[in-house]
This record gives C-alpha cells, sequence and structure tokens, in this order.
C-alpha cells in the first residue's frame, strides 16, 4: 500500500488517461479522510478521548508539474456536413427516410415526399399553359391584323374615298361652268327680248347652287385630308398599340405559365431526394425537448429544412460547453485531451463562442459558452459519440503544490496545519493556480514540509476556523441577500472548478 505522506507522481496521458488518474487520487484521498473520521467518529463515544490526540493523515510538500485543465462533456460531430434540404415549397408529409447511420451509395433514394397535392398543381399548370399559348396566339393575330388595317386604309380605303370626292369635285366644276354659260346666255337673249326676266334669274339660281355644291365638295376633300384621315391613322395605330400591349402581357403571362409549369414538374421530381455523393447519413440533431427526431416517416417538413446531414468523417470535431467561471482563460490553439469509450486523443482548441448560449430551466441556469475542438483525423469516429475533454490551461513545471483537502479558506487568509514535533502548527500560505486535486505555492512552505490532510475533522483549530469563517459568510449572506447570494453562488462555482466535488 502506498504511504500517504508521499506525493503522488504526475502520470502522463499517453500512459494513463488524466481522468483514471483523477479518480485514483480522489479515491485515495477520500478513503484515508473516511478512515480517520470513522476513528474520530468511533473514539468520540471514549472518555478522555479528542480528535487532537489521534493519527493524522499529512502529505509530504514536494516539487513536480502541476497541470490545470477544466473537463467538460461533449459529443463529436463533423465540422464540415453536406446537408441535405427539402427543395418544395411549402409542408410537405414524409413517406420515407433512409434510417440514420447507414452508408449509401451515389443516387440511392433518401427521402420521398408525399406528391398528391404536386400532381394535381402540375396537372392545372400545364392545362394554364395551353390556354396561355392560345390567348398568345390570339393576340398575335390581332397585332398583325391592326397592322394590315393601318397599310389597308393609307393604301385602299382613303385613296378610294379621296378619289371619289375628286371626281365628284370635277363634275361639280363642270355644272358651274354649263351654269354660268346658261347665264351668260340668258342675260343676253333678256337684253333682246327674247326671255323673260324670271328666267335669267332662274339661271343665276343654278349658277349659286352650283357654287355651293362645288364649295361643299371641297371642304370634304380638305376635311378627308386633313382630319379625317389622321384621325383615322390614330384609331388604327392605337388599336394597334394595345394589340401590341395585350400581346406582351400574353407572352409574359405565357412565360410565367411554363415557369409554374417546370417549377411544378421539377418540385414533383424533387420529392424522391437521391444521394449526390457516397457516405454516412444521419439526422439533425433534434431540440432537447423532442422525444422523437424532426425527420420521420408521417413527419411534416417545410421548404429549406435540412432533412439528413452526410458528415465528412475526415473532419471531426467535439463541441461542448465551457463554465463561464474559467472561460476567460480559454483560447483557440490550447491543447486538449480527447476520452473516447475506445481511445484517447491528442486535440486542439479551435474556437471560443464570444457570446454565451441562452441559459435557462432547461440549462440548470447554468452559463456556458460553445467551444470547438478541433480532432485529429483518426479511424473510427462517428458523430455522436460521446467524449470527456480535458482542455490543458496551463502546464507549471517544477513547483510546491499541495492537496486541496489540506487547505482551509478562512477571512483572515489561507491556511494549512504543518506536522511539527510540538504538534500541528498553522501556517500562513499564498497560493497560485490549481486543478481538481493540488494547488501550486507561492508562499509559505518549503519542500519537505508534512501538511495535514482533512484538518477540519481532526484539529480543533482548523474546525473553529472553518465555523467562524461559515458564520461570517452566513452573517453577511443576511444583511445583503442579493449580493452575497450572487457571490456565494460565484465562490461555489469556483470551489466546484477547483476541487471537483
Amino acid at each position: 500500500m502506498p504511504d500517504p505522506a508521499l506525493p503522488i507522481p504526475d502520470v502522463p496521458a499517453t500512459a494513463t488517461p488524466k481522468s483514471a488518474e483523477r479518480l485514483f487520487v480522489r479515491i485515495f484521498l477520500i478513503v484515508g479522510v473516511l478512515a480517520i473520521v470513522g476513528g474520530a467518529a468511533a473514539v468520540g463515544f471514549s472518555p478522555g478521548v479528542t480528535a487532537d490526540s489521534m493519527p493524522l493523515l499529512s502529505h509530504t510538500i514536494s516539487r513536480g508539474k502541476l497541470t490545470v485543465s477544466v473537463t467538460e462533456q461533449g459529443t463529436l460531430e463533423s465540422s464540415n456536413n453536406t446537408e441535405i434540404k427539402c427543395k418544395v415549397r411549402g409542408f410537405s408529409l414524409v413517406t420515407y427516410v433512409v434510417p440514420a447511420g447507414t452508408v449509401v451509395e451515389v443516387g440511392q433514394e433518401l427521402v420521398r415526399l408525399d406528391t398528391k397535392v404536386i400532381e394535381e398543381q402540375h396537372s392545372l399548370t400545364k392545362t394554364n399553359t395551353f390556354i396561355a399559348e392560345a390567348t398568345l396566339a390570339q393576340s398575335q393575330a390581332n397585332v398583325e391584323k391592326a397592322e394590315i388595317s393601318i397599310e389597308a386604309y393609307e393604301k385602299g380605303r382613303f385613296r378610294s374615298q379621296l378619289q371619289a370626292l375628286e371626281k365628284d369635285l370635277a363634275a361639280h366644276k363642270r355644272n358651274l361652268q354649263t351654269a354660268r354659260k346658261m347665264y351668260q346666255r340668258s342675260e343676253s337673249l333678256f337684253r333682246q327680248g327674247y326671255v323673260t326676266q324670271l328666267q335669267v334669274e332662274g339661271d343665276a339660281f343654278t349658277v349659286t347652287q352650283a357654287e355651293l355644291e362645288l364649295k361643299v365638295k371641297e371642304t370634304e376633300i380638305k376635311v378627308l385630308k386633313e382630319f379625317t384621315r389622321k384621325m383615322q391613322l390614330e384609331t388604327l395605330s392605337g388599336n394597334k398599340t394595345a394589340s401590341e400591349s395585350k400581346l406582351a402581357a400574353d407572352q409574359a403571362g405565357l412565360a410565367m405559365e411554363i415557369k409554374r409549369r417546370d417549377r411544378a414538374a421539377q418540385e414533383l421530381e424533387d420529392c424522391v431526394i437521391r444521394a449526390e455523393k457516397s457516405g454516412l447519413v444521419i439526422y439533425p440533431s433534434a431540440a432537447s425537448w423532442k422525444s422523437t427526431p424532426d425527420i420521420t416517416e408521417g413527419a411534416s417538413v417545410r421548404k429549406d429544412q435540412v432533412l439528413l446531414l452526410m458528415p465528412d468523417l475526415t473532419q471531426m470535431q467535439v463541441k461542448l460547453g465551457v463554465h463561464e467561471s474559467v472561460i476567460e482563460r480559454v483560447r483557440p490553439g490550447l491543447k486538449a485531451v480527447v476520452t473516447l469509450p475506445d481511445r484517447t486523443l491528442q486535440a486542439t482548441v479551435s474556437e471560443v463562442a464570444t457570446v454565451t448560449r441562452p441559459a435557462g430551466w432547461w440549462t440548470g441556469n447554468v452559463v456556458k459558452y460553445d467551444t470547438i475542438i478541433e480532432l485529429p483525423d483518426d479511424e473510427g469516429l462517428k458523430p455522436g459519440m460521446s467524449a470527456e475533454v480535458d482542455i490543458i490551461l496551463a502546464v507549471h513545471e517544477d513547483v510546491l503544490t499541495i492537496p486541496v483537502a489540506a487547505v482551509v479558506e478562512t477571512e483572515d487568509g489561507t491556511f494549512c496545519w504543518v506536522k511539527s514535533e510540538s504538534g500541528p502548527q498553522k501556517r500562513l500560505i499564498e497560493l497560485g493556480d490549481s486543478n481538481d486535486v493540488f494547488i501550486e505555492i507561492v508562499a509559505g512552505l518549503k519542500e519537505g514540509d508534512e501538511v495535514i490532510l482533512n484538518p477540519t475533522a481532526l484539529i480543533s483549530e482548523a474546525e473553529e476556523d472553518a465555523r467562524t469563517t461559515l458564520s461570517k459568510r452566513q452573517a453577511k449572506t443576511a444583511q445583503h441577500p442579493t449580493t452575497s447570494n450572487d457571490e456565494s453562488q460565484d465562490r461555489e462555482t469556483t470551489e466546484v472548478q477547483e476541487t471537483g466535488s
């Protein structure tokens, strides 16, 4: 059996996992302390026997390597995941999904979605496309008709109307000339006495009537050239513009219907998702409060939802949460020891979150920061494997150390009790960095000193100091409940981190 007074040697991580070393040290210390406490309880019933008269378990101060680390639990995941998403709009029902952990080949079916609704949409969009094509053809015919109408008016109807009016104008000019000649002849005969005044006046009226009819035809020709032609051309041009606009609208409508038809056809094809590459298929992580995964047969999925992941097993990492009390000491580049069920790996901290994850009742109100541990390429690593990660915060070479169980913290400072010929002596010490088992000694002790383990249970003075410190803290808490509770919580968090208790 090892001598309890001798220091516990620092075992390399390659020989024995650090978690095993800590477990050994804790069991060793706890067994020793329980043995002494049991003895104290036994002699407590004997008259005249006190705790100070019992044999004391001690530890000899020596120099060695002190490794300071923080231990957290995490889960393996890939840093490079190929996401397989739903490409169908709206919500769709999953009718088949490949089991998680399946190794698939290229082209293998991964997910199948219900197609009834999409098939109806595809059929409807095809019908709407045919209707849009017919409407577009009619609009194209209307545009061509409008273009022909303009040319037909300018070269046909307008010219025929103009020619008819010009013909009538020529006739009226001849009628006017004839009427004027008759009127001149009647005036000559009237002066000779062969015709009456009434006949002369009748011929004069005929001349006036012929002049009026001539002016009407001239006006009709002017109106036709200057107004009617322009009005007809504007009307026909407007009809053409309207037809062209309708044509453009129908073209856009047809393009939209074709796009809808093609999209429905593509979505119908996307209802069957196949593997684009070979590899392992896993389900995305479900929310912690869910008892079943998000992706399962009968589940409803939405567009762009991640259905499956195909991780790159050559780029694995561990994602864990580091407590806020030590997060300031954790930075990218620190070494870490990752303990898996079947192996131990040397890894590196690659990323530390600057913003904490939300804390609530589901996390026990514990504030932690996401930290990524990059793993080396090692065969057999799979997503979801549990891992214990020791992040090496500092390594102190050749320093004096003291067990955590030998230190008593009081309002007046930090103390330990050293063995001497005259009995245990109280010693004020200054401490530095620490891990779960040992603390670095800055001042107050030297190599070879023997310190008492668990002094509060074995030495009356240490017990009284601890009781006094506890009373002062309780009184402070009663005076300032909010501040003191926060400080107590911080102190408890720090103690838990340092002692692992």
